[in-house]
């Protein structure tokens, strides 16, 4: 296999998404857009036993759904795919239910610029996508709804979407979006947070804040 390198990645990451909280279990997937294809994680198998060739493939220029390997992909193959097609500039997507995260998802609660750091997501604020069943298209269409103009969303009553030029970039997103959802949450309990204006977020952006926050994720 000449993306080896890469299956074994996407499986050191499924580990380490785990081992930080973000996940449990097999409930997560990730992708990685290689060449004219994706590879995503296979449905249902614990992660401390995946093998790089169980990875499943979906070519984008195959028929819609039909993949390669061993193994039927992770039921989220549909978001994943969508979002890569519509979005050449997403190479690889985190999908996960952290604690506060999904917390805020299942409150269908946005997360606002409590932080500066939520510059690192694209816009002023973190939306919540509708709900829908998992795995339908009615979720990839709502989901992309949601990433306009962004690097990640909330899912309604589910989880969270990161995504990222790399897979390193989308991990990283993954675990800033985890820690903004838990100060955002402690924020509320103790009378709310302060939130940061639309020009004060933009001024984060004009600072060249995407070079230098997150930068080791930005290669393969």
């Amino acid at each position: 296999m000449e993306d080896l390198d890469i299956r074994r990645a996407i499986i050191a990451h499924c580990r380490m998404m785990n081992a930080n909280g973000l996940n449990q279990g097999t409930a997560g997937n990730i992708s990685v857009r290689v060449g004219n294809a994706m590879l995503i994680t296979p449905t249902s198998i614990p992660y401390d036993v995946m093998q790089p060739e169980e990875i499943a493939v979906l070519p984008f220029d195959g028929e819609y759904g039909a993949y390669q390997g061993p193994r039927p992909p992770s039921s989220e193959w549909r978001f994943h795919f969508d979002i890569m097609l519509s979005r050449p500039d997403v190479n690889s997507i985190v999908h996960s239910h952290p604690l506060y995260g999904t917390s805020l998802a299942i409150a269908r609660r946005p997360i606002p610029a409590c932080h500066y750091m939520i510059a690192a997501f694209g816009g002023t604020d973190v939306r919540v996508a509708d709900y829908a069943t998992y795995g339908t298209k009615e979720l990839s269409i709502n989901a992309l709804k949601a990433l306009e103009g962004r690097s990640a969303c909330l899912l309604a009553n589910h989880g969270v979407i990161a995504t990222g030029h790399s897979l390193a970039d989308a991990m990283w997103r993954a675990i800033e979006l985890e820690n903004i959802a838990h100060q955002y949450i402690n924020a509320l309990q103790i009378g709310g947070p302060v939130i940061l204006t639309d020009a004060q977020i933009e001024e984060v952006g004009r600072k060249g804040f995407a070079s230098t926050y997150g930068s080791h994720g930005r290669g393969q």
